[in-house]
């Protein structure tokens, strides 16, 4: 029997989304390969960009998208108000910034702060999570 994803609710999610509210649950585990698989059969697979997302977890102050994108695909050069992180799972993609260009092989992590122009491209077929925190964004404080 094949294992699926996750989502419950633990004291329910107090976030009201109202486009796919189960991506903001209390609780969500996630099958990666088989999320990938179910993308690979999308359009946007499918189409000359040969690039597809999909958001995994949709809280206030953190979303986590799942990127797939083919050999020589790339997204444009833009900038977020998020910090964000890549955790490559496949492939290999290069970012090119302003004064850098940095290469991130599987298994790698990289993180880059908020408003750095940036775009991305995929040397080989690749597989990533994009983390973004917005911690302005949250329901609560954070206490230290």
């Amino acid at each position: 029997m094949a294992a699926q994803s996750v989502t419950a609710q633990i004291e329910g999610s107090p976030y009201g989304l109202n486009r796919l509210p189960h991506l903001g649950s209390s609780l969500l585990q996630v099958l990666i390969p088989n999320e990938v698989q179910s993308m690979w059969k999308e359009e946007a697979w499918q189409t000359d960009a040969g690039r597809s997302a999909r958001t995994l977890v949709k809280y206030p102050d953190l979303r986590i998208v799942l990127v797939s994108m083919k050999a020589g695909a790339r997204f444009k050069q833009h900038k977020t108000s998020a910090r964000f992180a890549i955790l490559m799972l496949a492939g290999h993609v290069r970012l090119h910034l302003p004064n850098a260009t940095v290469e991130v092989p599987r298994g790698e992590l990289l993180a880059l702060d908020r408003d750095v122009p940036h775009d991305v491209e995929a040397i080989r077929q690749s597989t990533f999570l994009l983390i973004l925190a917005r911690p302005d964004r949250g329901t609560e404080k954070c206490h230290e």
